[in-house]
Formats: C-alpha cells, structure tokens, sequence
C-alpha cells in the first residue's frame, strides 16, 4: 500500500502562481518584440539594476574576466567542459547519416544537420550557474552549431567573472551581460543590436521558462522546463543523513524546488526527517532549501520494490537518486524521468557539475515524453530521396491510386505525370 507521509503545495496553488507568471510574461514579450532595446535596457535596469553602454561583452572585457581568476578555478572548468565534451562526443557519434535503396531505384536517406544559431541562457541571479555554459554553450558547439550566444544576468553590479570564462572557454561566439525575460526575448525575437536566433536553451526560473514556452514554435527551444525537481528512492540500506543530504542539496535551488523521499522503510522515514530538521540549522542555504521542503517536499512511503517503481514513474522527476540493495531495478524498469544516479557513490550534483553528462532536464511531468539537452537536441534529421526513372514508373501507380482514395486531385496528378512520363521509357 502507497501512504503519502508528507503532502507539497496544492495543484491549485501552483496553477493560481503559473497564471500570474504567464501574464506578466505575456506582456513583456509583446513590449520587446514591439520596441526592441529600448524595452530590454528598461528591463534591465528595473530587475538587475544593469544599464551598461552595451550589454554585448567586448574581447577585451571577456579577456578581464579570465584575468581576474585564479588558476585553478581556470583549471576546475576546463577539467568539466572536459568530461562534459567526451560525453558529447561520444553521443554525436552514436548520430550517423543513413543512404540505402529501399525498393528497387529507390534510395532514401537521411542527414543530420546542426542548426545554424542558438541562444544560451546560463542563470546568474541567485547563484551564478557556471555548470549551465557547458552544458549549452558546449555540447552546441559539439554539435556543429556556427553560431552559438549566451546571456547571463549580471552578478553583484557586473558580469560574473566565472560564468563569463565559462562561455568563452566553452566557445560562445557572442557573449552578453543581461538576464531574465529581456534576454531571452532579445534573443528570440531580435532587437536592433542582438541578431535572433534560430533556437532557444538552458534553464531558468519561473519568467525564463514560461518565456521559452511562450516563444517555443517561433524558435525551437530544448524542453519545456520548470523548478528543480528531485527524487530520492531509498530502501534500509541508506540512512537518514544520505537521504536528507541529497534531498536538501537541490531543494536549495529555489523554495518552489520539490523534494521527494520515496522509501519503503518506515526507519528512514524518521531518520530522514530528523536529519533534515538537524541539517537546516547549519546549511548555509536553509532559508531557501527550507522553505522548498516545507511547501513542495513529499515523503511517500510503500510496501515494495514494485510500489516505489510505479510511484516513480508517476512522479516522473527530473533527477532520480537511487540508493537501494539494486539499484539497477529501476535503471532496467524506469521510464520516466531525466537522469539517473545510481547507487550512494553518486549524486545529483556529480551530473550538476562536472561528471559529464548533460543537466538541462525535463520537469514537470515531461520526462514522459521526452529526455534532456544533449548534442541530438542541436541537430536536425532532415530525410531524402531520389529515384529512377524505372522506379518512378512503378511507384507512381501505386501513388496515383491512394491519392485518389483519399481524394487529393493534385497529388493524384503529380503522380500520373511521372507515370505517363517515364513509364515508356522504362518499357
């Protein structure tokens, strides 16, 4: 039997905030497509304070930024644009172009092409997200892209040296210091100074993602993306403070970050909930990872493997921590969620940060229908074909009658044309 220990906010709740973010995104969109900069720079100044002469990093200002680091921290993002770029590449190469004669004259294929420019958005606010330049700007630039621009807010009054080296060093062509809807806006939409793009990606908060949702079919975006989203899936094999750790180390994200403990151990049920009370009273970040777990964290307790298997499919989470007797249970069943980590020697923010595989991942129930950003997401698989005047002959009949079962005078006629054409000569 399912027992929800521990209920999140209402759906209700959560819908009455969408609505309140759709509208004001609604109509801040409309302002910049109708005024360009002049809405972005008063965009700007409103919500960052951040009105520079142009928001456009110039080679000299990208190069004071890598100055101002220290070596290691140089050294620390390359060691991840590293791995993250070895994953990359191993997944393009796993993409191959396709040519075969499918039926006698008849060869049809098929081409991957990158797109040819995409907007990165890496947040800045809160936390400067240095992780989200690799996993856009780089695994794009991994696939082919020509032409690949990043926006960050600014950080305490400025660009954010880190993030900044992170784009460079990932290889953005084109780097700005502006946040929020304006920036995904400008480079959607275009301004008079910010050329649009073809697609947008990288996650954000609530106004960014509703942005990119609005947006989505004027360019393509990555997913549909919302808050953090984490699921612990634990047995008696893990303990209290493992759980609690890995729960409140992404509910800090933001306090609309749900956490979900899902267990069919009572013991961990207590032991979890005391250490999390223990471990708020330390974490540098408890105001917001606190106020995340009282309003959107769950405890789901269950009976069996099975139980937990078929609640965690529901869920569909974003991130999926596994610490149970076997882990690959749920690596074989699962189908729905982002990413895996599996077994206590990994953890979320491994696949946050540095360990190589991509952290732009579907939330909110998409990862029934979709996996995250990785180097396929950049590439389009555009189909061909050609055919022989022998081949087009037969397929031509075969195409003439079921366009007339469907009643399409035109295509029927396109059909009859090559068959009265090359059927003589292929006689």
């Amino acid at each position: 039997m399912i027992k929800v220990i521990k209920e999140g906010i209402s759906q209700q709740a959560a819908a009455d905030m969408d609505a309140k973010v759709k509208a004001t995104v609604e109509t801040t969109l409309s302002d910049i497509d109708a005024r360009g900069d002049a809405a972005v720079r008063e965009l700007s100044e409103k919500f960052d304070k951040w009105s520079p002469a142009r928001f456009r990093l110039a080679d000299e200002e990208i190069a004071a930024c890598l100055a101002r680091l220290p070596e290691r921290t140089i050294d620390d993002i390359k060691f991840a644009q590293t791995q993250i770029r070895k994953f990359a590449e191993i997944q393009k190469a796993a993409l191959r172009d396709v040519e075969e004669e499918t039926f006698p004259g008849v060869v049809l294929g098929h081409k991957n092409i990158p797109v040819n420019s995409v907007g990165c958005y890496i947040p800045g606010g809160k936390y400067p997200m240095v992780a989200s330049a690799h996993m856009s700007v780089l695994t794009a630039k991994v696939a082919g892209v020509k032409r690949v621009i990043a926006c960050a807010p600014p950080h305490s009054g400025g660009p954010n040296d880190a993030i900044v080296a992170a784009m460079h060093l990932a290889g953005a062509d084109e780097i700005y210091c502006l946040g929020g809807i304006q920036a995904v806006g400008a480079m959607a939409l275009g301004t008079e100074t910010v050329d649009p793009v073809d697609m947008l990606v990288g996650p954000g908060n609530a106004f960014v993602a509703e942005a990119k949702r609005q947006l989505y079919g004027r360019v393509g975006i990555d997913l549909f993306a919302g808050p953090t989203e984490t699921l612990v899936i634990a047995d008696d094999t893990c303990d209290g403070e493992m759980a609690a750790t890995d729960l409140l180390g992404q509910a800090e994200h933001g306090t609309n970050s749900p956490a979900i403990l899902l267990t069919n151990s009572e013991q961990l049920v207590a032991d979890t909930q005391r250490e999390i009370e223990k471990q708020l009273k330390t974490l540098e970040t408890a105001a917001t990872a606190g106020a995340a777990w009282r309003d959107y964290g769950q405890i789901i307790l269950c009976d069996t493997e099975e139980e937990m298997l078929a609640e965690a499919d529901r869920i569909a989470s974003e991130h999926v921590q596994v610490m149970t007797r076997d882990p690959n249970y749920f690596l074989d069943n699962m189908t729905n969620y982002g990413a895996l980590f599996l077994g206590p020697e990994t953890n979320v923010a491994y696949g946050d940060k540095v360990i190589g595989t991509n952290h732009t991942l579907p939330t909110k129930l998409a990862a029934r229908y979709t996996g995250g950003l990785w180097v396929g997401k950049f590439i389009k698989t555009c189909t061909y074909q050609r055919v022989t005047p022998e081949a087009t002959a037969i397929i031509g009949e075969y195409c003439s009658r079921l366009c007339a079962l469907e009643g399409f005078a035109g295509h029927k006629a396109q059909a009859d044309l090559r068959v009265a054409r090359y059927k003589s000569k292929a006689a």
